[in-house]
């Protein structure tokens, strides 16, 4: 199997010092979904076994690649490392074009037997013991989350009374009406979009919301995610999700970076820019007793960050795959 690699990936790839996921698939900019375009996202991850810090990873790789290049249009599958956390768990980011399509990557595993072959393949060497992939990984450290792009009114949710009736999602009698991509949160322009193909680093923050503030607390992601997108267009976009089936009313940001020093403007935005600075310190919700900013909505300690890096060969001293 070919598995592509540019020197550099996605749109920005002239301009950026960071490969973006873009480059670990043939296939071209305009055909791949991403956290933009795609309806639902499923982020999955393991924990490689250091002594095979290498073959899992040409493993990781071969079964994106292949997903990629079979399902082209239904689904689309990136590999990161996490920049600074634990070392050697990877994460898959599986982009769907919606829920239906989970249902065709079910069915790879009856009836695609080169899909198959990718697990039953032996990829230690004898030497060290054989196996297929399951030696490779920790035993229970697969996880997964799916992610639902953010729209107004989403779980009951309030906004004004007029925002949540303007989505696709209210207007359309069709029941079967996609879930609207969260491209449709900002206005930044299709040269300006950082995503999940063509981001340098990919930041995942995720915060639980307090029941009572449920709507309050959308309200606020949403505008600090806009914040950032009307201020740093080209540099960042930040794009809101819904978790759908773990617990309730967790919220993600997905912050993606041209590369890691616009870490620093995202700091200095929220300095030095007034209207940034508002948004955190503004009275959201006075009328349910003794008033308060944002910091009251969310549950204490439930803020997570973690940057992820998009794979490359090479990537933290690890080998390339076999030519052959």
């Amino acid at each position: 199997m070919t598995i592509a690699e540019p020197l550099t990936g996605g749109q920005l790839s002239a301009a950026s010092p960071a490969r973006g996921a873009q480059g670990q698939t043939a296939l071209a900019p305009g055909s791949v979904l991403h956290t933009a375009n795609a309806g639902m996202i499923v982020e999955r991850t393991a924990q490689v076994r250091n002594e095979f810090h290498s073959e899992a990873r040409v493993f990781a790789r071969e079964l994106a690649e292949h997903i990629n290049t079979t399902q082209e249009g239904v689904a689309s599958v990136f590999l990161y490392e996490e920049t600074f956390g634990v070392k050697d768990r990877i994460h898959w980011l599986i982009h769907l074009k919606s829920m239906d399509a989970y249902d065709t990557l079910v069915r790879m595993g009856d009836s695609d037997e080169a899909y198959r072959a990718l697990f039953g393949k032996q990829r230690i060497a004898p030497e060290r013991g054989g196996g297929t992939w399951s030696r490779m990984f920790l035993d229970g450290s697969l996880s997964e989350t799916v992610m639902l792009p953010q729209f107004w009114g989403m779980y009951g949710t309030k906004v004004d009374g007029e925002l949540e009736r303007s989505t696709d999602v209210y207007l359309s009698e069709d029941a079967d009406v996609d879930l609207p991509p969260a491209r449709a949160q900002t206005t930044q322009s299709d040269e300006e979009l950082l995503h999940s193909a063509n981001a340098g680093i990919l930041l995942h923050r995720t915060a639980e919301i307090l029941y009572d503030y449920r709507s309050e607390a959308r309200q606020f992601a949403r505008e600090a995610a806009q914040v950032i997108n009307d201020n740093l267009a080209g540099e960042a976009t930040v794009l809101v999700y819904e978790d759908a089936f773990g617990p309730m009313d967790r919220i993600h940001w997905l912050i993606h970076m041209r590369s890691l020093s616009t870490y620093r403007s995202l700091m200095r935005l929220h300095v030095r820019d007034e209207g940034a600075r508002e948004i955190f310190f503004r009275e959201r919700a006075p009328e349910k007793g003794g008033g308060g900013t944002w910091a009251r909505m969310f549950t204490q300690g439930s803020f997570l960050d973690t940057a992820l890096t998009p794979h490359h060969w090479g990537l933290y001293a690890t080998a390339k795959p076999d030519p052959a």
